[in-house]
């Protein structure tokens, strides 16, 4: 698919609120007007001073007039900001959605590529710096360009060469600009990188604190932080380094229209062929250029950063969705998941090679294996995180391809070893599974998954805020919380994905009472190291390196799988261990 071009992104972009900024941009030109309009009054007071008027009243009004100027040309700059800022701040908030529910369409694996700073970087960073583009360059650039070519033609009428004249320090300016722009190259993109590395390192540092404080490397992983945070430093003092000298006299040369205008206009003026009257008003004018030139100006540096701000949020909104029909044409017969000849590849590596597998409706599933075989990765394909490369997933004998996105995931309820709970109470992130539910059935699901007794343990109860991540509450906590989201959103499919890493065994036996009542009726999945928890299954996968290696069940697998039968000496031993440790 061919990529599209920053333009025509921010065109889009402005385009969603197109009437906003089209009154913006022409209250923008109607106030850089006012602010002429005092220029050509005061060429006019030059004028009749040298035509030796003498009448105060007429001087009175002119200034009086310039005030008005001046005054509408403050009001128009205002109402002119004030309209791009009202929807450039809810184009932004549109664009920050857009790419949250981009996220949710595009495959997992495209989001797992990058670092989760890397994200909130763009969607935070980039996205405010879009701003400046949206609500200034748009309005404001386009006015104070617009206004001084018009004046310019104005000087034309009046006279040419003095009107070429003020084109002689722009040129000069022009050859800065082209030099900086030069050593520009590639400067911002080298800034965005770093910025990027010190938020993933920052990130990283934060979220690894724990881990770095028990195992004494406080002093290596906060050297890491810091040379992140020095490099983040040092490219911009380097880029401005390169920079500042031919960025000055940029901005000194663009503006001084009198460098050339003076010397010219006295010639023409000495040699009879401009009269000292339109001389004065060549200069006023000549003045007037000057302010909207160094506004317009002003904004080049972020239009030079305008590719890469945009080229970042764009790059996400450019990537490919996975394909999915806006409505349902085939309903599926039941809640069997069939897998057929399913092949996926990861970071140009195959990790599934052909796997078949069938789970079927009141069933329980289990999947087991090496670490690294695939167990995960199929879990993620049977909830539609990611497409298969080759083969179908089918859910009731429809390809889940051909189901809405959103209908389908209303009918998976995914437990994932590395749960997640938001910054919020413990009743609204169970209640996250059910949109609308009463307190009641909340503290229903909650009672069936086993977590009742520990929740009101808690100082606020179900009121309690969890923490950033579920920081608040334990591994084995979280885990049971995030079954109860899954008991509360009633789904016909149910994955467990080593939903019982964190639990002691105690607990375990909870869990497992609640992963029973869960099966009633449903499809059941679970992924386990753990096969004591598996053992009662229906079905058991044994994968091995992508492949299914074999299928029975738990006696069936001891007699004819060597796999399975090691994995499992190996667990009895590991548990034999552990209960001789607890007793000693």
């Amino acid at each position: 698919m061919k990529k599209r071009g920053i333009l025509s992104w921010v065109l889009e972009f402005a385009g969603r609120k197109r009437s906003y900024y089209g009154g913006s941009v022409i209250l923008a030109i109607l106030g850089v007007a006012a602010s002429f309009a005092p220029y050509l009054l005061i060429a006019d007071i030059v004028g009749r001073l040298l035509d030796g008027c003498r009448d105060p009243k007429y001087y009175l009004k002119q200034v009086i007039l310039m005030a008005a100027f001046w005054i509408v040309r403050v009001v128009l700059h205002n109402l002119s900001t004030t309209l791009s800022h009202v929807a450039t701040f809810q184009v932004l908030g549109g664009i920050r959605m857009e790419l949250c529910e981009k996220l949710s369409k595009i495959p997992l694996g495209s989001v797992l590529d990058d670092h989760s700073g890397s994200y909130k970087n763009i969607m935070v960073e980039r996205v405010d710096a879009m701003e400046t583009t949206l609500a200034h360059i748009i309005p404001e650039f386009t006015a104070n360009i617009l206004l001084p070519i018009l004046m310019f033609i104005y000087l034309l009428a009046i006279d040419w060469r003095v009107a070429l004249a003020n084109l002689i320090s722009a040129a000069i300016g022009l050859v800065f600009a082209a030099v900086m722009m030069a050593k520009s190259q590639g400067e911002f993109e080298v800034t965005v990188q770093k910025t990027k590395h010190l938020n993933d390192t920052a990130v990283e540092y934060i979220n690894g604190i724990e881990v770095i404080k028990a195992f004494g490397k406080t002093g290596s992983s906060y050297e890491k932080f810091v040379h992140a945070a020095r490099e983040g430093a040092d490219c911009f003092i380097d880029w401005m380094r390169r920079c500042i000298w031919w960025q000055a006299g940029t901005m000194s040369f663009m503006p001084a229209t009198f460098l050339g205008v003076l010397p010219v206009g006295l010639l023409l003026v000495k040699g009879g062929e401009l009269s000292p009257e339109h001389f004065i008003t060549c200069v006023i004018l000549s003045a007037g250029l000057i302010t909207p030139l160094v506004v317009a100006f002003s904004y080049m540096d972020d239009i030079l950063k305008m590719k890469t701000i945009f080229g970042e949020v764009t790059e996400i909104l450019e990537r490919r969705e996975m394909e999915r029909p806006g409505r349902l044409t085939e309903a599926p017969q039941g809640s069997e998941i069939r897998l057929q000849g399913v092949r996926f590849t990861y970071k140009d590596q195959e990790v599934l090679h052909g796997v078949d597998m069938t789970f079927r409706q009141g069933e329980v599933s289990a999947i087991v294996g090496p670490s690294g075989s695939g167990k995960s990765t199929i879990a993620r394909l049977i909830d539609s995180l990611w497409d298969v490369d080759a083969g179908t997933v089918s859910y009731g004998g429809v390809d889940i391809r051909k189901l809405p996105l959103d209908y389908y995931m209303g009918r998976i309820a995914y437990v994932a070893q590395d749960n997640y709970l938001f910054d919020m109470t413990i009743m609204e992130n169970i209640r996250m599974g059910k949109a609308g539910a009463t307190d009641e059935e909340v503290i229903a699901a909650a009672k069936a998954s086993g977590c009742h007794e520990f929740i009101l343990g808690l100082e606020n109860g179900y009121d309690t805020r969890v923490g950033g991540a579920g920081a608040h509450l334990s591994g084995g906590e979280r885990q049971r919380i995030c079954i109860a989201r899954a008991m509360l959103k009633d789904a016909p499919v149910v994955i467990l994905d080593e939903a019982t890493a964190y639990t002691d065994p105690e607990n375990e036996a909870l869990v497992q009472e609640s992963v029973a009542k869960l099966v009633r009726g449903r499809t059941l999945i679970v992924i386990a190291h753990r096969l004591s928890t598996v053992q009662t299954a229906d079905r058991i996968f044994v994968i091995r390196d992508g492949n299914v290696d074999a299928v029975g069940t738990h006696e069936q697998l001891l007699s004819d799988s060597a796999l399975y039968r090691n994995m499992w000496e190996a667990h009895s031993q590991a548990r034999d261990e552990d209960k001789e440790a607890a007793y000693a």
